[in-house]
């Protein structure tokens, strides 16, 4: 298990509307913080998506890119803003 996976893990922020108002999501283990503790809705569709591509991208099953675009998904869907950080 690779909680820490960032070599295909493009880093993405994200408004939210209580606090903390951003996040920076940089790693699997901090997609899966996120999901579990600060997600607004946990009832969506591509919430639930998200939640397993978490676990099976930290046991090896997908690649975190492939999670990154379920992460997406489920932002777009509970109304979150995100944006991916590009670093130079």
């Amino acid at each position: 298990m690779d909680w820490d996976a960032t070599s295909a893990f493009t880093p993405v922020g994200l408004a939210l509307r209580g606090q903390p108002a951003h996040r920076i999501v940089r790693t699997l283990g901090d997609a899966a913080y996120m999901l579990l503790k600060d997600w607004p809705s946990d009832d969506g569709e591509e919430y639930v998506t998200a939640v397993k591509a978490c676990v099976d991208a930290i046991s090896g099953e997908i690649t975190p890119q492939q999670f990154w675009v379920a992460f997406l998904r489920a932002a777009d869907e509970a109304g979150i803003a995100a944006l991916t950080i590009v670093h130079r």
